[in-house]
Parts: C-alpha cells; structure tokens; sequence
C-alpha cells in the first residue's frame, strides 16, 4: 500500500494506492521476509504529514511506513535464516527484502506474533519507558490514564498498578469502561462519551501524580486541572488532534503547571532503542506470570483492508493493540 496523496482531515482511500508487483529474490546480505501481521498505530496518521516531526514523513508513493512481524522465506543472511521469525518496520505490503538493519528475531512458541507488536513490541516499549521513565510513578501514586482501552493505555494501567499505584482509565463506551476494571485492572474507569469528564475526575482522582495523555485536546485540560503538586504529565499521544483541520487545540489550563510545580514532557519510543531489551524481559516475565494482559485486536483482510482498518482506531472501535493479518 503506498501513500498517493496527504490527507487533510480523515485519510480517504484516494490517499492510497495498492499496487502488485514482483517479488524478486535477496542479494547478498539480504532476506526475503513474508510479513503475517501489520501493525496499526494513531502515530501513522502524523507520518503521513508533510513537515518537521521527530521522523520523516513518509514520502509520496513510498510504501506506508508501519511495525510488521513475518516470517523469513529466503536467506543470504547468516543471522536470519530461513524459518526464522522477525519484528520490524517492513512497511504495509505482503512481503520485503531487508537488511536487516532494524529487525529482531522472535520466537512464536513463546508468544503469539501479534504479540511482539503489541506487549512486546513497539506498544509495549511505549509504555513501558513512558510511564516508568517520564512518568516516574511512586508506590501510591493515582495515575490517570486517557485512551485507556487502547494499545498503550490498556499496558499502562496494568504497570502501574503492579508498581502499587492507584489507576483510573478513560475510555469510550460502557462496554471499554468495563473492560478497563474486570481485564486490565484499573481501580476506577470514566466514560468520556457519557459522563462529564472534570466532575469524574474531581470525584476519582482529585490529586493526579502522573496523567499519561493518548488523547489531548479537552480531557488534557481537565486532568490539568486536577494536578497535584509535583505531579508528571506524559505526551504519548494526542489521537483527538489527529485529524483536524483548523490549529490543534492547546491546553487552556497550562498554569496549573506552575501552581503545582508539574512537569509535562513528550515521548518518543525510538529515544530508548538502546533499553528495549531490558523492558521486554521485564514485559516478558509479567506475561508468562499471569500478571500482564495481551490483548490484540486483530482484523483480517490482508494489505487491501489497511486504509478502512486504519479508521478504526480514530473511530474508537479497537480495544487494545489493533493488528492488521496478512
């Protein structure tokens, strides 16, 4: 699937171009790689604009840039033989020839492979380092989490609480907020489309020490209002902010940093490559206890359903990591 045009708003299927064509064979030093799974992430929709960002933008009539775990089909690699399994940044397309370069082997027996894009993966990662790193949560701690039924936020809240922290979750929908207290384990859930998010927050968290933002826009101002005094904000994400087409929407309660000597911080996975190891063996040894949930939304279709299965995460209807099968 290669990007014809950049949207404005939405992405339309004008934004997009299947093409079919040959798949060659590796060279020297190369592998051929038959993708399984592809991986849908909000921060797609931001590569796809033209303009200075924390990585390029994905060029016109590139392949979209996107996580993809495969299998390896042919081999002139020494470190990835054929048989073997790999994660990496393959693009949306049935299959790719690498170098190598920004791949890693995984191991299916130990995990299902949709897995390694979600818990294991890049989401995983993303939690992990946003919470543990930026956010810096004390035994104790109420952390708010938005966008909590999605990939991110549904890891977020489990890790925190192992660290002995009190959650509350944000999400869409009676049946996501249910599923944030009974799956994920989060103390407390708010129903965004239905209650009236500053009064929830004053009744469930008056005093927030960590607020790990997936959303932006109005529910960053609310829990802005409800800092407490050296509380830690985390910029994951702003999938409100997407996809408008006026100026995005600053937060309007920004002083209460400087009441409550806060801080609020962005994040970008990428600037922990060099740590992933240590955070998936930790993430690792959490599923195989029992004490982390994976929870993969997996849409079949193949690459012809990427551009409707990519909606639906700014539609809301994933819960947990949303997972393209080839």
């Amino acid at each position: 699937m290669r990007l014809a045009s950049r949207p404005v708003g939405l992405p339309t299927d004008e934004n997009w171009t299947l093409t079919e064509e040959p798949v060659g064979e590796p060279g020297d030093g190369e592998i051929l790689v038959r993708i399984s799974h592809i991986s849908l992430d909000p921060a797609m929709r931001g590569w796809m604009n033209e303009g200075r960002s924390y990585i390029a933008p994905v060029a016109i009539g590139d392949v979209m840039r996107a996580g993809t775990v495969g299998e390896v089909v042919a081999s002139h690699h020494d470190a990835f033989p054929v048989g073997s399994h790999v994660v990496g940044a393959l693009g949306v397309q049935e299959y790719a020839i690498s170098d190598g370069q920004g791949l890693t082997r995984v191991d299916p027996s130990l995990a299902a492979l949709p897995t390694y894009l979600g818990v294991l993966g890049m989401t995983g990662m993303t939690a992990y380092f946003g919470l543990f790193t930026e956010g810096r949560p004390q035994e104790g701690d109420t952390v708010v989490v938005s966008g909590a039924a999605g990939a991110v936020g549904s890891v977020v809240g489990q890790i925190a609480k192992l660290k002995g922290c009190r959650t509350v979750g944000i999400a869409g929908g009676e049946d996501k907020c249910r599923l944030l207290i009974e799956e994920f384990g989060y103390d407390a859930a708010i129903d965004y489309k239905a209650a009236d998010v500053p009064k929830a927050l004053r009744e469930l968290a008056p005093k927030i020490d960590v607020y790990f933002d997936n959303v932006g826009g109005e529910i960053l101002d609310a829990a802005l209002a409800r800092l407490n005094l050296g509380a830690r904000v985390v910029i994951c994400g702003a999938i409100s902010q997407y996809n408008a087409t006026e100026a995005v929407a600053g937060p309007a309660n920004y002083l209460s940093l400087l009441v409550n000597r806060a801080s609020m911080k962005g994040m970008v996975v990428f600037d922990y490559a060099d740590r992933y190891a240590e955070a998936a063996k930790e993430m690792a040894g959490w599923l195989a206890e029992g004490t982390l949930v994976a929870r993969e939304d997996v849409v079949d279709g193949g690459v012809p359903a990427f551009p409707d299965a990519l909606l639906r995460l700014f539609r809301g209807e994933n819960t947990g990591k949303l997972v393209l099968a080839v």
